[in-house]
């Protein structure tokens, strides 16, 4: 555990702001694999191009508005597609359609497959309900009220800062801190007295430029040194180790 890594979580911190996938649930694994078959569908349309990989993933999609996704790793691939419109129906070869077939993907699985909470993660909301921190989810995902439903998790959080109340509000994504920020004001607490905790380098840096009380890193597979390059005052493995220290 680097130097980095002693900062604790004390009284200070009234709120916690949770990125949704893969710091709550595992649904990072469903967007992955949504995002596979929709970017290889489109990859064999082009001549000369390798496969998507997890990789990719990390580099481009991750914590990412989802049409900024499909428009940064096209550029990644040097292919040019029209912008489209949000209103693209999946079919359409524009920015919005392959979002959109995206996400008619992703809620194929979510509702075939379910999903479960990481147990780390729902025994430390526990027992930060228990001590009267507030708490929000703040995401990207335009999916995110449905995957907290499918989760058990809708109770636990009354601010859920998601990619349609980020349209809606004309919020800029992930790397701008705006989406935290926007869940401490509804939240009344402070951004010097949240702890901000994210599993993507985007997210990391939203934290980061936020100027919020701490950015906790959740390292998932991207790298506990890329989130600390990013700005993450502390990287853990697993949300237990927060249990443990507030136990």
């Amino acid at each position: 555990m680097g130097a980095m890594d002693s900062t604790p979580f004390n009284e200070n911190f009234h709120a916690v702001l949770f990125d949704l996938d893969g710091v709550l649930t595992p649904t990072a694994l469903i967007h992955m694999r949504a995002w596979q078959e929709m970017f290889n569908e489109e990859l064999s349309h082009h001549q000369g191009q390798n496969p998507y990989t997890a990789e990719d993933y990390f580099a481009y999609v991750d914590g990412k508005p989802r049409y900024d996704g499909v428009r940064d790793f096209l550029a990644s691939r040097g292919i040019s597609l029209p912008e489209g419109d949000p209103c693209d129906g999946p079919d359409a070869q524009t920015i919005c359609g392959l979002g959109n077939r995206k996400n008619d993907l992703f809620n194929t699985v979510l509702a075939r497959d379910g999903i479960q909470p990481y147990p780390g993660s729902r025994r430390w909301v526990d027992m930060l309900q228990a001590h009267g921190v507030a708490m929000a989810v703040i995401s990207s995902s335009r999916n995110a009220a449905a995957v907290l439903e499918a989760a058990g998790l809708a109770e636990d959080f009354p601010v859920l800062v998601d990619g349609n109340r980020a349209k809606a509000e004309k919020l800029p994504g992930k790397p701008a801190p705006d989406t935290y920020l926007k869940g401490a004001e509804l939240l009344g607490v402070r951004a010097e007295q949240c702890v901000v905790v994210e599993d993507a380098v985007s997210g990391v840096r939203a934290g980061a430029a936020g100027g919020f009380g701490m950015v906790l890193g959740v390292n998932r597979g991207v790298g506990a040194d890329r989130l600390r390059a990013a700005g993450a005052d502390r990287v853990v493995d697993d949300l237990d180790e927060m249990v443990e220290e507030m136990a």
